[in-house]
């Protein structure tokens, strides 16, 4: 038997248990040890192939199309730094639990510390942030080598889709020659039902008694709130609503728990809180005694303070995943279980509690400061935070809307505010990085229309390259660039107090003309002049396909005042009620 058959079957071997498992998309960054796993996969019918020749960029790209699937995708490399460059995206995927299945290729191991070129230690090259880390065995096609390579593709699978969700690593080493036999019939192999192997799993649950436990203690407490991170749960929303209605707890709504849209129940929605939790009479007036936390933790800094300078108040933490996400220090109780069956259990089980004074002053409270924010509606110059006031109105329904980290995934937390669309929310928000935003919008776009995606000017241009992937496959994905010229966030730290050093170390401004950049990848660009000329732009680029681009040009000193005065606004207003003063 040839060097060749044995590569070719192995591989095939593999790539038909990746199709079984059920995974669509593979996302691939063109190399050479990579040639035969690339080739087999390229011949496969049912998979869709994307290239993406920057490999951090292609990483996030694979991270969009999970992330907006829910599904593993898998992501092939050449040897070499190529690897080292999904590592960034892999960090992400960890911990923001998305599926990644990453393929590298790599030397064979007598090629390895002996000064090969293109030869690195691929072993274990993301630490603890995979959920699996397999070298695979060199191909051969024997019944037991050909069993092992579905085997492992099956387990990578499941590995990466069971709960808590996360990438796994499969190390691939190829010798030369590297072309596989390109047989029609090599994808004819030994059948079961379904796939090689089956793996089922479960929702994690708690005891009915402990159910019951859990409703008891609850009852016991006159002022809880439910506070919710992101998380990606088609049921969670009816059954998170449902029990607060129940219980009469207000919801405390990060943008990203998809609670601010659609046509669920939001009476007891609280929104705005990002503005009034900085406000110590406020604080003080809306003390919980327990605390029901769902989710990531919140983007909102204010909100984060809030639970922990609530740690006598009982804390429960429910996670589907099984992780620790609770930085603050102040869970009494980490209970892993599927969130939305925790709602419908406890909503079965907890007697209906009567009309609640502590929910109406926390809705009375973020009415007040939903009043206030309302102000922004009324700048005449182009805004960061108008921006989002008005997507709330502006987006179509059944949007998309991804939004990059630093002050653009702030202003999305304090303007973004409950509305009855149907607008899907995403953003990084694992590592919280600036990188990759541009390809993982462009990913989540691939799959997911109509697709809005709005970041910053440092941002954008951390990943430029990522427009290539519209140019390719014609994505449709329409991108507002808030360009401040600089790091606008910096500006909110204590790094401002440094005045010396500040623009050099910190605001660090680019002043680059992007719209070179967007025609170099076929793109519609528009300088927006006005709001005028951005609700036109808008509405016009609904029309077009492919690549849009619109720059709102701002101040990031009067981006630092308008927020400022906002919250000094809500504040003064909140203090006025909380004392029964009037103006």
């Amino acid at each position: 038997m040839s060097h060749q058959e044995g590569l070719t079957a192995y591989i095939a071997a593999f790539v038909a248990e990746l199709s079984k498992t059920g995974v669509k998309d593979v996302v691939i960054s063109p190399g050479s040890r990579s040639t035969p796993m690339a080739l087999v996969m390229a011949e496969h019918p049912d998979l869709r192939i994307h290239i993406q020749v920057d490999e951090r960029s292609a990483s996030f790209f694979a991270l969009g199309i999970a992330k907006a699937t829910g599904k593993p995708v898998a992501l092939l490399c050449t040897s070499g730094t190529a690897a080292a460059n999904y590592y960034p995206a892999v960090i992400e995927a960890s911990i923001s639990r998305i599926p990644l299945i990453v393929l590298t290729a790599d030397r064979p191991h007598e090629l390895r510390d002996v000064g090969a070129p293109q030869a690195i230690d691929q072993i274990h090259l993301y630490g603890k942030n995979v959920k699996w880390f397999v070298e695979m065995a060199p191909p051969e096609k024997t019944e037991d080598m050909i069993r092992y390579a579905r085997t492992v593709c099956g387990r990578a699978a499941a590995t990466a889709s069971s709960y808590p969700q996360g990438p796994v690593h499969l190390n691939f080493p190829f010798r030369e020659p590297l072309i596989p036999l390109m047989d029609e019939s090599m994808f004819e192999l030994p059948e079961r039902v379904g796939g090689y192997v089956e793996i089922d799993t479960g929702r994690l649950s708690l005891s009915d008694q402990t159910f019951a436990a859990i409703s008891e203690d609850i009852a016991s407490y006159t002022k809880g709130i439910i506070v919710c991170g992101q998380l990606d749960n088609s049921e969670f929303t009816d059954e998170v609503t449902a029990l607060a209605d129940k219980l009469q707890f207000p919801i405390i709504a990060d943008p990203l728990s998809q609670l601010r849209s659609g046509e669920h129940d939001g009476h007891h929605i609280i929104d705005a809180y990002d503005a009034f939790l900085r406000n110590e009479a406020a604080k003080e007036s809306l003390k919980p005694d327990v605390i029901i936390r769902f989710g990531a933790m919140p983007i909102s800094k204010a909100l984060t303070i809030f639970i922990k300078e609530n740690r006598t108040a009982r804390q429960f933490v429910v996670d589907s995943g099984a992780g620790w996400r609770e930085p603050t220090m102040s869970a009494s109780d980490m209970l892993y279980c599927d969130e939305a069956l925790f709602c419908k259990k406890i909503g079965e089980v907890a007697a209906p509690a009567g009309k609640s004074d502590y929910l109406n002053k926390w809705l009375t409270v973020n009415e007040l400061a939903k009043e206030q924010l309302s102000a922004i509606s009324q700048v005449e110059e182009l805004s960061e935070g108008k921006l989002f006031q008005q997507l709330t109105e502006m987006l179509p329904e059944g949007s998309t809307l991804f939004v990059g980290n630093s002050m653009p995934i702030r202003d999305l937390d304090s303007f973004f505010l409950l509305n009855k669309k149907k607008i899907k929310v995403m953003a990084n928000r694992g590592a919280n990085g600036i990188d990759g935003i541009v390809s993982t919008a462009l990913g989540v776009a691939s799959v997911s229309q109509p697709c809005y995606l709005v970041l910053g000017d440092l941002t954008f241009y951390h990943d430029l390259n990522g427009l290539l992937a519209s140019k390719l496959y014609n994505i449709d994905i329409n991108i507002l660039l808030i360009n401040n010229n600089g790091g606008g966030i910096f500006s909110f730290l204590p790094q401002a107090k440094e005045p010396k050093h500040f623009e050099k170390l910190f605001g660090t401004p680019l002043d680059l003309d992007f719209s070179h950049v967007v025609e170099m990848y076929n793109g519609k660009y528009d300088l927006v002049k006005d709001w005028e000329h951005f609700s036109e732009t808008f509405t016009q680029n609904q029309k077009v396909g492919g690549l849009k681009v619109m720059e709102l040009r701002t101040s990031r000193d009067s981006n630092l005042k308008e927020h400022r005065d906002l919250w000094k606004s809500v504040s003064r207003e909140i203090t006025y009620m909380l004392k029964g003063d009037t103006k």
